[in-house]
């Protein structure tokens, strides 16, 4: 299947997305722009229309996504609404599953991915990769998303083609709630780094020097990062719409960590401190302003 799905996209499988927001908009297009044939729902329905208009299909509901094809992605906010996509009214347990797979983009806990894969599967039969991603909607744009996996190795491999068309790469990890747990470790360091890099271009801006000029300067060091590259630039630019991702996103993930990390008795002292940092910018911007606006703590007028 993933040989002749890669040379001809129209014998390929039906595919679904469910959640059309700053990441799912711009992976269903790469989908829809491979040739493939998707199937959409949102549930605010704005969002779809202009997906339809470049070729997708819209479903009334979850459950119509799943019953017209065989691989539905999914991408959402929060484990709340990964619940309700599948188990709420006219979710996705209510459509029959049996030889189909949902593979979950959203980060969330590993043990609600665990429970909601196990209860999924009872429900219908069909089977769960829990697939969170990194690169932000730069990455979902130009397809060079990192895409970290849980799940059976042959359902991996059943669905690598299609998440090669949104992804640079796709890595299995371990079973089930594996690549849940992988994406808390790159939230560690993206959360905490998101924080010293804000640091670091507020003491350029204050000792009178041009922030912006950080990345060229540091290119090549111990310092460069993608981070360094893409983060500093926009912070000390002002540069916040459209969001690389919302503050409530990154504290979520970050509470996340602090919770696994209790429950395996792993002290991780810098992400918490990261997690406070993001609450108070929460706080002081919102819930979904830009993450890169924990950059404006440290300002005098917030």
């Amino acid at each position: 299947m993933a040989e002749s799905s890669t040379a001809n996209p129209q014998s390929a499988e039906k595919l679904g997305y469910i959640g059309l927001g700053l990441m799912g908009t711009p992976m269903t297009r790469r989908l829809l722009n491979a040739g493939h044939q998707v199937t959409v729902w949102n549930r605010s329905h704005g969002k779809v229309a202009p997906l339809v208009q470049a070729g997708a299909r819209s479903a009334a509901a979850p459950r119509g996504v799943l019953a017209s094809t065989d691989i539905v992605f999914m991408c959402v906010t929060d484990a709340a609404a990964v619940e309700e996509v599948i188990f709420g009214p006219e979710g996705l347990a209510a459509a029959p599953g049996t030889g189909k797979l949902v593979v979950d983009f959203s980060s969330i806990h590993p043990d609600a991915a665990r429970d909601l894969a196990s209860r999924l599967e009872a429900a219908n039969g069909a089977g769960w990769i829990d697939a969170p991603v990194s690169g932000g909607t730069k990455g979902a744009e130009e397809g060079t998303l990192a895409i970290m996996a849980g799940g059976q190795a042959g359902d991996i491999e059943r669905v690598r083609p299609y998440v090669l068309a949104m992804a640079r790469r796709f890595t299995h990890m371990g079973p089930t709630g594996a690549g849940q747990t992988t994406k808390l470790c790159n939230q560690v360091i993206v959360g905490c780094a998101m924080a010293v890099l804000a640091e670091a271009t507020r003491l350029a801006v204050n000792a009178g020097i041009d922030a912006s000029r950080l990345p060229e300067a540091l290119a090549g060091g111990f310092a460069d990062s993608i981070p360094l590259q893409l983060f500093v630039p926009r912070m000390a630019q002002g540069v916040h719409s459209p969001p690389l991702g919302h503050i409530a996103t990154m504290l979520k993930d970050l509470d996340t960590i602090a919770d696994v990390a209790q429950a395996t008795s792993t002290p991780v002292p810098m992400a918490t401190l990261a997690g406070q940092l993001f609450r108070l910018a929460k706080a002081a911007h919102g819930a979904e302003a830009d993450a890169l606006e924990i950059y404006k703590l440290s300002t005098a007028n917030r």
